[in-house]
């Protein structure tokens, strides 16, 4: 396991003690965890991010902070938010964290994000041409997210 995925886990372990927000400081836990301070921004950035249902606050400076929420909405309000975020287009590391996202918010079955993750990847989508995979990656998607409401 690495520095990211043990940085990631004890940041989902506040959250979960703290019912869905976390306060942090930076420097704290790039201490804590024997790393640099950019570490801690990179694992928030790709782990804490919208598409993934959070919420980062933060202030810079001496009593500066990171605070993250997980946001919790309803199923269906889950899956109109995803649908109106894809936009045009999206590539498949976008997709599977949304799909991630709806299944963690129980808008969809497991079964169903397999099925997404599916249609979805590039490997389904390699006969199109490069230039529009995320284009019919982004419509797939969207279609999907609609027929499970």
């Amino acid at each position: 396991m690495g520095i990211s995925d043990l940085i990631a886990g004890f940041i989902d372990d506040m959250l979960s003690e703290e019912d869905g927000t976390a306060e942090l400081q930076r420097a704290e836990i790039a201490s804590r965890f024997n790393c640099v301070p950019s570490q801690i921004n990179y694992v928030i950035s790709t782990r804490f991010s919208p598409e993934r249902g959070y919420i980062v606050e933060s202030r810079r400076g001496g009593g500066g902070y990171i605070r993250i929420r997980r946001v919790r909405v309803d199923p269906r309000q889950l899956t109109m938010h995803t649908v109106n975020a894809i936009g045009d287009r999206i590539d498949a590391t976008t997709a599977a964290a949304f799909i991630s996202n709806a299944l963690q918010g129980g808008a969809i079955s497991e079964s169903e994000a397999r099925m997404m993750l599916a249609a979805t990847c590039d490997a389904a989508l390699r006969s199109a041409e490069r230039m529009t995979r995320d284009s019919i990656r982004a419509g797939i998607l969207k279609q999907m997210l609609i027929k499970t409401i």
